[in-house]
């Protein structure tokens, strides 16, 4: 800069000086990476008049002689300020780029894939933010990993002479793994296998790994369903001690235990349960008072007198958090000895139970209850479908006792409606399979009212077991209790959702409030429509996930200010806490400490979500696995996501999703609206949006990716 550009030209004011240092700041600390020199500056700001070129030069020179910025070896200008380091978890969307995401309070960090300094989806990283978008977001670069996520995945072995690459399952592991011959092992090209990072290039290389175990060949579904479990990190089988210590635990019940118990041997109980159930934690029982109401005893396998704190037992069960229930297998939180035998409540045999009796009179009105330890009788276990064939003909063992408490469950869920619950009926597949696994037909679950009626019951116990926690807090401080909390969903995501429903003909207005109303009152409307799934599952996804948590929110789905989960300790170790926490303020004692708690809410959330995750997999394997014999034929779907890549269509027929890439589309070249989650023709301008129908055609399947592609043939 010459020296008679140091001195202010008296036609310049100092306002006009101070607004362009501001430009020029703010300029420079958004690209803290690069300098810029004085003309790149003036063209950047867009200053065209001479008297302002004038005034950004001066501020230049100003900015410089207070350090706010510096002049480079090359003449351009820099920031002085640090770029801000923050640490996030890595979102690898696709093989191009990524986010890292900081929680709730701050926007994820965009950052290309070259950027990624080989971090991978889910490692936590320390970012530099170096740049703002034109829409405002921060974009960045990782400069540290900190922790990653998983050092083992899953893949297909493709074996050379001299070497062999793992490819993946993963849609987030963008990266092949290398894995020199003397790492192969056994396996043998197209197989599953685990493979595990040894060495993490920070050049633009694959990363090097060795298999650490051989699940299989590729698509056979023991070999799939293992890939799966891997993927997911859910344990093959109990540790050799575990299974030893589940032995020791005796089933049998002993007269002194008794006497510490209600006894409701002699009450007619029963249970009711899917087909195929083998582990039985909840049963019911029913009595006629003499006052003319009834009693019903909600009756729950007692895990905690068997599994103790501190026990190797209670250690594992605490991993693992939930039982996982994929395709064709369970994999039990506990040992089988004790979830399908000694604490399943099965017909004609004593067990021992922790209970929610309720006295109700006949408008299913609570009014006495009782919490406790009991010792029960199940007198009938019924199946689904055999409650079901009760309630509709009034005939048949139990029959009365069936459909006394089938008009009772009604009135309560009536009420629950009543007060704001919202009814999502989301609809769920099951499979049909051969004895190899292979599915035959895909059957969606039907939800009659003997499931409602369990269910109902189920929700009285444990949102009555919460509110009895509650009332007993002192004044000072609460008691230390686990919750099952759903917030108020975002209205961001509710507004959402409303533009959606409209494209449909649906008017949601949620700034007038009574959101559950609304919700329900379109839920009922979307019986047998095409549209019904997919707005069924974008209203669910709309909502806050609910989770465990010590401090009580309030059930927003359910319109419960109070509950949590004391139904399933078979397969779920929050309820495991409740009994304990419950046993121990029914005997008076205080509160033990809250940390220990919530930091096994956090985990077992964690779980429950893992657990979700793996399902959904199973699930989309095997639809996959049932589309590949369709290949070549026509379908009629709904479209059910629109994204830049593509659109998903769901099959009505079979409810498998699957992929039209926009690319494949010939009639036109389209461009996705992200604003309105749809494609539009350049040229022909025709808009196909979420809802919409297609006819599609299967043209291939990628059971590794689990993926089903699809071409469009026609749209109606």
């Amino acid at each position: 800069m010459s020296r008679k550009n140091r001195r202010p030209s008296k036609a310049i004011s100092d306002d006009r000086i101070g607004y362009y240092k501001n430009q020029v700041n703010n300029l420079l600390n958004q690209k803290l990476n690069r300098g810029f020199s004085v003309k790149q500056i003036i063209k950047k700001l867009n200053v065209r008049d001479k008297a302002s070129k004038l005034a950004v030069t001066q501020a230049i020179y100003e900015l410089e002689q207070s350090e706010k910025i510096v002049k480079l070896r090359n003449n351009s200008y820099k920031s002085v300020k640090k770029p801000d380091t923050l640490i996030g978890t890595i979102d690898y969307v696709n093989p191009k780029f990524g986010y890292v995401v900081l929680g709730e309070e701050q926007d994820d960090v965009w950052v290309k894939s070259e950027d990624m300094k080989f971090a991978l989806n889910g490692d936590t990283v320390k970012v530099v933010v170096h740049k703002v978008s034109k829409k405002g977001k921060p974009e960045g670069k990782v400069v540290e990993i900190l922790e990653r996520a998983r050092t083992e995945f899953v893949g297909r072995i493709e074996v050379s002479p001299n070497y062999a690459f793992v490819v993946p399952d993963n849609r987030k592991m963008h990266h092949d793994v290398f894995v020199a011959q003397e790492n192969i092992g056994k396996a043998k090209k197209d197989d599953k296998v685990v493979v595990e990072i040894k060495e993490w290039p920070s050049s633009n290389r694959n990363p090097v790994g060795i298999v650490k175990e051989v699940l299989g060949k590729a698509g056979e579904n023991e070999a799939e369903i293992h890939s799966i479990m891997a993927e997911f990190g859910l344990p093959f089988r109990f540790p050799t001690e575990i299974e030893q210590e589940a032995k020791k635990v005796k089933e049998g019940i002993t007269q002194s235990e008794i006497k510490k118990r209600r006894d409701f041997r002699e009450i007619t109980t029963f249970t009711i349960d899917p087909i195929d159930a083998k582990d039985f934690d909840d049963a019911l029982s029913y009595e006629k008072l003499d006052n003319g109401n009834i009693e019903v005893g909600i009756h729950i396998a007692d895990v905690s007198h068997y599994v103790r704190p501190g026990s190797i037992l209670d250690e594992e069960a605490q991993k693992r958090a939930t039982s996982v229930y994929l395709v064709d297998r369970t994999i039990p939180m506990l040992p089988e000895n004790i979830s399908n035998g000694i604490c399943s409540l099965r017909p004609e045999e004593e067990k021992l139970t922790f209970s929610a009796v309720f006295e109700l009179n006949e408008n299913a009105e609570v009014k006495n209850s009782w919490y406790g330890r009991t010792v029960i009788f199940s007198d009938r276990r019924f199946t689904y479908e055999e409650a079901q064939e009760r309630i509709e003909s009034s005939e048949g063992d139990f029959s009365e006792q069936v459909v006394h408490l089938n008009e009772l469950a009604k009135k309560i869920r009536a009420k629950r409606f009543k007060q704001g619950a919202v009814n999502f009926e989301t609809t769920e597949v099951k499979f049909e399979l051969d004895k190899n696994g292979k599915p035959l037909r895909v059957v969606p679950k039907v939800r009659k009212d003997a499931h409602k009626l369990v269910e109902e019951f189920m929700l009285l116990a444990n949102r009555s077991v919460a509110e009895y926690v509650n009332k007993l807090q002192s004044k000072n401080e609460p008691n230390t209790f686990v919750y099952r909390v759903h917030e108020n969903p975002d209205p961001e995501k509710l507004d959402s959702f409303a533009k959606f429903a409209k494209r449909f003909g649906h008017d949601l207005n949620f700034d007038k409030g009574e959101i559950s109303g609304q919700l329900n009152t379109l839920m009922g409307g979307l019986e047998g429509k095409p549209e019904e799934n997919v707005l069924q599952s974008l209203a669910v996804r709309s909502m806050a996930k609910a989770r465990y948590t010590i401090e009580n929110k309030g059930h927003f789905g359910l319109a419960f200010p109070f509950y949590t989960h004391f139904t399933s300790p078979i397969r779920r170790y929050p309820d495991v806490m409740v009994h304990r926490l419950l046993w121990n303020y029914l005997k008076n004692n205080p509160a033990p400490k809250k940390e220990p708690y919530e930091k096994d809410c956090l985990h077992s959330s964690e779980r429950e979500k893992n657990a979700a995750d793996s399902e959904r997999a199973s699930i989309k394997y095997k639809q996959v696995e049932f589309m590949s014999s369709m290949l070549g034929e026509d379908f009629e779907g709904i479209v059910s996501g629109v994204t830049e890549w593509g659109l998903f269509v769901e099959i009505t027929e079979t409810k498998c999703e699957g992929m039209v890439r926009i690319s494949d589309i010939d009639d036109d070249f389209y461009e996705f609206d992200e604003k309105n989650y749809c494609i539009i023709g350049l040229n022909n301008k025709k808009i196909i949006t979420l809802g919409d129908k297609l006819t599609v055609k299967v043209v291939k399947t990628d059971i590794d990716r689990r993926t089903i592609d699809l071409d469009l043939v026609y749209r109606g």
